[in-house]
Order: C-alpha cells, then sequence, then structure tokens
C-alpha cells in the first residue's frame, strides 16, 4: 500500500503560480513513477504530468507544457508540481497518482494509488 496526501492548493489570480506537493508514505517511494491529473466537476479525470522512477523523464500534457513542471526528492518521498502563467482553465481538482509500472504513462487505468486531491481555483 502506497498512502498519498497532496497539498498547495488554493485560489491564485490568472498569471498566478503555485507548487502542489503530494508526499509519499508506506511501500518505496522510488519503486513508483509518479502523476498528476486533474479534474472539474462533470468531466473526466485528465492527465497533467508524470515523472519516471528516477527522475530522469517527465512526461506533460499538451495544454500545460512550458508551464508546468513535475519533479520528486526520493528521499523526500515527495512529488511536486509547479505550476506557473497559470489560467483559468487550470481550476480543477489535482491528484497525485502511483504507478507501479516500469515507464511513467498518461494513462489512468496505469496507476494504482491516488491521493485526496487539493483544489486549485485560478481568477480570471
Amino acid at each position: 500500500q502506497v498512502h498519498l496526501v497532496e497539498s498547495g492548493g488554493g485560489l491564485v489570480q490568472a498569471g498566478g503560480s503555485l507548487r502542489l506537493s503530494c508526499v509519499a508514505s508506506g511501500r518505496t517511494f522510488s519503486s513508483y513513477c509518479m502523476g498528476w491529473f486533474r479534474q472539474v466537476p462533470g468531466k473526466e479525470r485528465e492527465f497533467v504530468a508524470a515523472i519516471s522512477r528516477s527522475g530522469g523523464t517527465t512526461y506533460y500534457a499538451d495544454s500545460v507544457k512550458g508551464r508546468f513542471t513535475i519533479s520528486r526528492d526520493n528521499v523526500k518521498n515527495t512529488v511536486y508540481l509547479q505550476m506557473n502563467s497559470l489560467k483559468f482553465e487550470d481550476t480543477a481538482i489535482y491528484y497525485c497518482a502511483a504507478s507501479g509500472l516500469i515507464v511513467a504513462t498518461a494513462s489512468k487505468e496505469a496507476y494504482d494509488y491516488w491521493g485526496q486531491g487539493t483544489q486549485v481555483t485560478v481568477s480570471s
């Protein structure tokens, strides 16, 4: 079992920045690829970013490429999502997730463990 707890969400003006954190406990954090997803009520949960076990490879949704950065600290058992140049359409609940696959993926079905989510609201 892996327990994930997100933090760092909040209200920010368009153009601003936030950094989300997700702390993992349980099994060896470095054994998991990590991902960030987001969801707006009434819509499907969508992929935002993913990172490999070592942190050497990252993937981003086209909608956030160039604005968001995913990173991880395997000593602190934490994955981060730095969000810059935020837009109104980035408003959502953001979830971190852990996948036992060898390679990071954008497919939410590949993720075994999920956090409870943190709300990000961007005012226009």
